[in-house]
C-alpha cells in the first residue's frame, strides 16, 4: 500500500534527501532550540507550550491538507515540531522535574512504538514512500517523537552527564555522520541510517545552539533571542532557496506534481 492514492496519481510529501535537506534540518533543530528557550523562559511557560501547541496544529494541519511536497509548507511544519518538541521536554524537567534520563528512555520507547505500529501497518518505514494519507500521519508521530527525544537526550549528557555543551556537539556530530560512513562503505541498512541520523541531528542542532547561546556549561553566552534571530534569517534563506530550485523535489515526482498543479 502507498497511502489512499495509487502511485501514478500520488505526488510525495517529503523532500528528496540530499545535502539541503540535512542542512535544513539542522538549522531547524538550532533554531527550535533556541526559539523555544527564548519564549519559555520571557513569558509563562505553560503560555508558551500552549502557543508552541496552536502553531504546531497550524503548521500540521497545513502540511496535512497540501497534496504534493511544498518546501515553505514542509519546513514551517519541521519547525514548529522542532519549538513544540524542545518545548515538550524541557516543561517535563524544569516544571515537572522529570530527570533527563527518564524523559529520555520515555521518549526513545515512544518512538519505538510508533515505528512498530507503523512497520505493521504500512510494512516499510521508508521515508521515499510517503504519501498523503495514513503514512504521511506515522511519519509526523515519528518526526514529533525524534524531536523529543533528541532534546532530552541533548539535555542528558550537557547536564545530567556533565559534558557540557561542546563536548555534546562532538559527540553528536560523531554519531549523525556514522550511520551515513556505515551506509555507504559497510552495508548499513539505508532505513536504519536515515533514522538514527535523523534522531541525532535534534541534539546536535539543540547543542550547536546552546553553546554558542547560553552563558553556562561551556556555552559562549551570546544569547537564545540573537542565536534564534539569525538561525531563522538562515532557515528561511534556505527554504527560499529550495522553493524557487526545487533541486529537493524527487525526479520521479516531478511530473505527478505538475498534473496535480493543473487538477487543483
Amino acid at each position: 500500500m502507498r497511502g489512499e492514492f495509487p502511485l501514478r496519481t500520488a505526488a510525495l510529501k517529503v523532500p528528496e534527501i540530499t545535502a539541503y535537506f540535512w542542512v535544513a534540518k539542522l538549522l531547524s533543530t538550532a533554531m527550535g532550540e533556541s526559539t523555544s528557550d527564548y519564549l519559555v523562559f520571557q513569558i509563562n511557560p505553560y503560555v508558551a507550550v500552549v502557543l508552541g501547541c496552536v502553531g504546531l496544529v497550524v503548521a500540521l494541519a497545513l502540511q496535512l491538507s497540501v497534496r504534493k511536497y511544498i518546501a515553505w509548507v514542509y519546513w514551517f511544519a519541521v519547525v514548529m515540531v522542532a519549538v513544540f518538541g524542545t518545548m515538550a521536554a524541557d516543561v517535563l524537567h524544569v516544571q515537572f522535574g522529570v530527570p533527563y534520563i527518564a524523559s529520555t528512555v520515555f521518549f526513545a520507547a515512544a518512538l519505538i512504538v510508533v515505528f512498530v505500529v507503523w512497520y505493521r501497518s504500512e510494512r516499510t518505514l521508508s521515508i521515499h514512500t510517503i504519501y498523503a494519507g495514513r503514512r504521511e500521519l506515522f511519519y509526523w508521530a515519528a518526526v514529533i517523537a525524534t524531536f523529543a527525544l533528541g532534546t532530552a537526550a541533548g539535555d542528558l549528557t550537557a547536564a545530567t552527564l556533565g559534558l557540557g555543551y561542546a563536548a555534546s556537539l562532538l559527540l553528536f556530530a560523531v554519531l549523525f555522520l556514522l550511520p551515513g560512513l556505515g551506509y555507504r562503505f559497510a552495508g548499513l541498512n539505508p532505513i536504519f541510517a536515515f533514522w538514527f541520523s535523523y534522531v541525532m541531528t535534534r541534539p546536535l542542532g539543540a547543542s550547536f545552539a546552546d553553546w554558542v547561546g547560553k552563558p553556562y556549561l561551556g556555552g559562549l553566552g551570546a544569547g537564545d533571542a540573537r542565536i534564534a534571530g539569525v538561525l531563522t534569517v538562515l532557515i528561511i534563506g534556505v527554504v527560499a532557496y529550495l522553493a524557487v530550485s526545487r533541486v529537493d523535489v524527487p525526479a520521479d515526482d516531478v511530473a505527478v506534481a505538475a498534473s496535480l498543479e493543473g487538477s487543483a
